[in-house]
């Protein structure tokens, strides 16, 4: 998958809030395409984020999530210059990893 993801982070009284808006499709495999065949099902499967390395967070998504989804949490712990990754994998065995920089 072409673009990367969108990544903020910014520490604030030791809690980092990050927030990642990701490029992708997110099929269904239910909808049909103009000609009336369905279009395959092709979703993000799995998403894991990393504050310096340490996995702050882990989700298992369906077909339900939309369109190019959005992501925002919070996690204790921080500090500016600190790296945040994010990394995801999609039904088709696709991934894609970005990383930002806390501020």
């Amino acid at each position: 998958m072409g673009n990367p993801m969108k990544i903020r982070a910014a520490s604030k009284d030791g809690v980092t809030e990050v927030k990642v808006l990701m490029n992708h499709v997110m099929e269904t495999g239910l909808r049909k395409d103009a000609s009336g065949v369905l279009i395959p099902a092709l979703f993000i499967t799995e998403v894991t984020a990393k504050l310096n390395d340490k996995v702050v967070l882990q989700a298992q998504w369906g077909q339900a999530v939309a369109k190019n989804p959005y992501l925002g949490f919070k996690v204790k712990g921080g500090q500016p210059g600190d790296k945040v990754s994010v990394s995801w994998t999609d039904s088709s065995g696709d991934t894609r990893s970005d990383e930002t920089t806390v501020s």
